[in-house]
């Protein structure tokens, strides 16, 4: 004789483990569908800031000479691929042909310059960057330059900086930049030698400021 309460609760039971499997397929369904969307969202938005990111690398030697202006009314000409540097009693001017690379308006926003060529992966500390006087903007694909000047000779910078270009020993210069709106800041690393009368400029690392290299 079929016992009715018995069949009643076992049907019952098995219609609950069905249901809660289907819930439980749902959910997760549901849950990879959310890490889908939000993984092809960070990709969207990578993508978009790709195409805004500036890349400021030195210029190619076949580059156009260029003319930097400095606030005192001095004059430098920095040719493709070069530095420029002219030591004076109270200051020590610095221009470097740069381009960039990247496909996003590039603006400068601060500079640091070290004797000798720097081979840790490393950049200064931000603190230590000395902020643009004028707002230089470097278009994508397109050259510009660099130029920044020391005017305080009694300053250990303007001493070790002015002692190593006089020597004709290498210095580095470590340039601060970003997009137009401030963002996506990047450090790149250039290394400057002399090459019979001119000053070669190289770049040689890039540090991803707001998103360090995890190395």
């Amino acid at each position: 004789m079929i016992d009715w309460v018995t069949a009643s609760s076992l049907a019952t039971a098995g219609g609950t483990l069905v249901l809660a499997v289907a819930t439980f397929a749902s959910v997760r369904s549901a849950n990879r569908s959310a890490r889908t969307a939000d993984r092809a969202a960070r990709i969207a938005e990578e993508s978009l800031l790709a195409g805004l990111r500036p890349l400021l690398v030195n210029s190619r030697l076949q580059d156009p000479q260029q003319k930097v202006t400095f606030t005192e009314g001095k004059l430098m000409a920095v040719p493709g691929g070069r530095a420029g540097f002219e030591v004076t009693d109270n200051v020590l001017y610095m221009a470097v042909s740069i381009r960039n690379v990247g496909s996003g308006l590039g603006m400068l926003h601060g500079w640091y310059v070290c004797p000798a060529v720097q081979r840790e992966r490393a950049h200064p500390p931000l603190e230590d960057f000395t902020s643009q006087v004028r707002d230089i903007y470097v278009a994508p694909g397109d050259i510009s330059f660099w130029q920044a000047a020391l005017r305080d000779p009694a300053a250990d910078a303007f001493k070790a900086a002015t002692a190593a270009i006089q020597a004709g020993d290498p210095v580095t210069i470590f340039l601060l930049y970003g997009d137009f709106e401030g963002g996506q800041r990047v450090i790149s690393q250039f290394n400057i030698r002399q090459t019979g009368e001119s000053w070669l400029a190289e770049v040689v690392r890039h540090f991803n400021v707001d998103r360090p290299d995890p190395r």
